[in-house]
């Protein structure tokens, strides 16, 4: 199809104000890699002739229609880095359509827009850098025009109610919480996380979180709830996780997977231990160790696991939290030792054979210091002679669970 029908296609489908057939025209897919990388501009644009368009249409979709097909051109002849400037030339001019356009019959191609620019700003750096890893600086330039793409829609003045179909009387906030999730895919790429919490608190401030389709809410919480797993507020992440998790469409097993990848390590923190059916499931192999030594108070296998999978651990930003579950992993051993001593008066001398036995020797005044942060954070009812290197239990439910639990 040449750029004159092209243009008379876009232009049809603009005059109908179908919102779904506009967006799929917008749809760009990733350009290939270039056949011929000694010529990174191998293609000479035409100069369109834009008085027709202007005539139809106005000046304003002039220049997203020009823009639409030099980027239509230049990603599949695989420039990604020209097809990036001119999508974003696109985006611009397309948010300042999006702002002065009645209703919200073009909520489905904004998104469409801001996940073309995503997706070519990717490949863009990606072209720049050769295949490795650069500075990212396209991807984030796309994040100025999709916040203000997020400014469009969330400043529009008109009620929205949900679950209402696109139309010229529709409220543009219906736009909103899809470019927030892709601002927060972007943020997270670019390690910027502080960044989240400039769309969070507007967000929630009008309860536009808690409106959009499944997906869109799935998506929103699955990202909070990691920015809520790095600030340290588990039982936040542990909501927002579960949530996305319980809602994720039942065949999406790849995406369950993801979202299991940080609740479980919450999970475990808070003392909720995952059954061995959903990480065999899913895949989550690596976890059974460690949820097995964690029930059993296993220090060795705890430790083992943890420096078997430092690595992965590390790359998807959960080791410190799986280090601080040691507490737990400390908390059952104890219980046990407990249990076979049977008396609420424990020699630390017999917990030092403990821990001898499991190969991890340690003198006794490191033992007073395990057990006086236990006891700190009420995991271990009781108190410590020094004097006399004894630990003194509570007669009275000495391991309570709900201190564990309530973290």
């Amino acid at each position: 199809m040449n750029r004159g029908a092209k243009r008379e296609q876009f232009r049809a489908s603009l005059s109908s104000q179908d919102p779904y057939h506009v967006a799929s025209l917008l749809t760009l897919a990733p350009p290939p890699p270039k056949k011929n990388k000694s010529k990174p501009n191998d293609i000479n644009l035409p100069q369109s002739s834009e008085s027709s368009i202007q005539d139809s249409l106005g000046n304003e979709w002039s220049s997203v229609i020009k823009s639409w097909l030099d980027t239509q051109e230049l990603s599949q002849a695989g420039l990604a880095v020209r097809a990036y400037e001119s999508q974003s030339q696109l985006h611009a001019s397309f948010n300042q359509m999006f702002g002065s356009s009645t209703g919200n019959w073009l909520v489905p191609a904004l998104h469409a827009v801001c996940k073309s620019t995503h997706r070519l700003a990717k490949a863009a750096d990606k072209e720049l850098g050769g295949g490795a890893s650069t500075d990212q600086a396209k991807l984030q330039s796309a994040v100025n025009l999709l916040q203000e793409s997020f400014s469009r829609t969330y400043n529009d003045r008109k009620e929205y109610h949900p679950n209402s179909p696109f139309g010229p009387e529709g409220s543009k906030k219906a736009g909103v919480l899809s470019i927030v999730n892709e601002l927060f895919v972007i943020y997270f790429s670019l390690n910027t996380l502080r960044l989240c919490k400039n769309l969070v608190r507007p967000m929630e401030a009008k309860k536009l979180h808690e409106k959009g389709t499944m997906g869109e809410l799935v998506m929103y919480r699955y990202y909070t709830g990691r920015l809520s797993l790095f600030e340290d507020q588990y039982a936040d992440a542990e909501q927002n996780l579960e949530y996305a998790f319980q809602n994720c469409h039942v065949n999406a097993v790849k995406n369950k997977r993801i979202m299991l990848r940080y609740l479980v390590p919450v999970k475990l923190y808070r003392g909720r231990l995952p059954s061995a059916s959903l990480l065999q499931k899913y895949g989550l192999t690596e976890y059974g160790p460690l949820v097995d030594s964690m029930r059993k108070g296993d220090l060795r296998t705890f430790n083992d696991t943890l420096v078997r999978f430092q690595d992965k651990f590390i790359r998807q930003g959960t080791y410190l939290l799986l280090e601080k579950c040691k507490a737990i992993c400390y908390r059952n051993l104890f219980k046990r030792i407990h249990y076979v001593v049977g008396k609420s008066q424990i020699a630390l001398g017999h917990v030092a054979n403990s821990f001898k036995g499991l190969g991890v020797p340690i003198d006794l005044d490191e033992i007073e210091c395990i057990l006086a942060n236990l006891i700190y954070r009420g995991y271990v009812r009781g108190y410590l002679s020094h004097t006399k290197r004894v630990l003194v239990l509570s007669k009275r439910d000495p391991f309570p669970v709900s201190a564990v639990m309530a973290k």
